[in-house]
């Protein structure tokens, strides 16, 4: 139930559950927003210097890994702005058409927010230069000899636009954000914070060691946080007493299967069976993928990125190596044999 690839409740992506609760979760202004402070002491400064000379804030690329709250801060810029936003995705933008739609639309200073902006159609993305450089839309009118031009003002506006993987960028397109922010994953300080505050908002009734316990398995990430609140809610009212405390938190995490490190049973399975079956590695991901049953695309966007980033699992030439922290966690004994070149 848990560990369906498209559904695993630690996915750190946007799932229908989501949008249940998310929204009323969403901090509006930069003082509510928990974490990022580098991020938010220069949003700030930038925010504050466009309002003092009255103009539009400049472009802001905000790039790193699903659900650290790209989005969220999207809304913050627009709020302490004080104008509209407008949500879309790269994918749901298909034709010039589609973004000549939008852009039209915006007022004076809005925020355009594109999701996923990496996924941009080439040509769509060619519209967007001028009117990201100009505050201007050239459209073609006709086919042939008989085409011409005609170029459209718009009014000043800010695209925020957010991506996982801002290396699929094209250069051109990434070198007209002015604001250029990495979000990073949260410490496990900042994540309990977070749970205390959707605790509040959600009425739910947790002690200081349920929210560290939560924390520490949401894998720095805040919107696999909440998620786990509301499990462990489910948990508490039915088996529990009502509160989550250490007790009630513990037991409703390991009835879903996750570890102390976030780890759920997918992740265990894929170092277990290269630890059993090929020693460790080094393994072609083709081969692990058959191993456990799962596409190899899904190992590479959704399994990988955790294990890599805790060090458990590593890239090499020959292939992928369970590392010697991922031995301990699992609690085997690592073959002296094994090298990670």
């Amino acid at each position: 139930m848990y560990n369906d690839s498209e559904n695993r409740i630690i996915a750190p992506e946007y799932s229908a559950e989501d949008s249940e609760t998310e929204l009323s979760l969403r901090p509006k202004s930069l003082s509510e927003y928990i974490g990022q402070e580098k991020v938010k002491e220069n949003m700030k400064v930038y925010i504050d210097a466009a309002r003092m000379r009255g103009e539009g804030l400049d472009h802001v690329l905000l790039y790193g890994p699903p659900g650290l709250g790209k989005t969220t801060l999207a809304g913050i810029i627009a709020n302490e702005m004080g104008v509209s936003i407008r949500v879309t995705s790269g994918p749901a933008i298909e034709k010039q058409g589609d973004l000549a739609a939008l852009l039209t639309n915006l007022n004076e200073g809005d925020v355009l927010f594109i999701d996923e902006v990496h996924r941009l159609n080439r040509s769509v993305e060619e519209v967007l230069y001028p009117a990201m450089e100009d505050s201007a839309l050239d459209i073609i009118i006709g086919k042939g000899p008989s085409a011409r031009s005609i170029r459209l003002e718009l009014p000043n506006f800010t695209l925020v636009g957010a991506t996982t993987r801002a290396g699929q960028l094209s250069a051109p397109l990434r070198d007209r954000f002015g604001v250029v922010c990495r979000l990073e994953i949260y410490t496990p300080e900042e994540l309990v914070q977070i749970v205390r505050r959707s605790s509040r908002i959600l009425g739910i009734v947790i002690d200081e060691s349920g929210a560290v316990e939560i924390a520490a398995r949401s894998r720095g990430t805040p919107r696999i946080a909440n998620r786990l609140l509301k499990r462990a809610r489910d948990f508490a009212q039915v088996i529990g007493d009502g509160v989550i405390d250490h007790k009630n938190a513990k037991r409703a995490l390991d009835r879903m299967e996750i570890d102390k490190l976030g780890l759920d049973s997918v992740d265990r399975l894929l170092l277990t069976a290269m630890i059993n079956n090929y020693n460790g590695g080094p393994v072609g991901l083709d081969t692990i993928a058959a191993a456990i049953g799962e596409e190899s695309i899904t190992i590479e966007d959704v399994y990988e990125p955790y294990l890599m980033q805790i060090g458990f699992l590593s890239r090499t030439p020959r292939g992928r190596v369970v590392t010697p922290a991922g031995y301990r966690h699992l609690g085997i004994q690592m073959p002296d044999q094994q090298t990670l070149f």
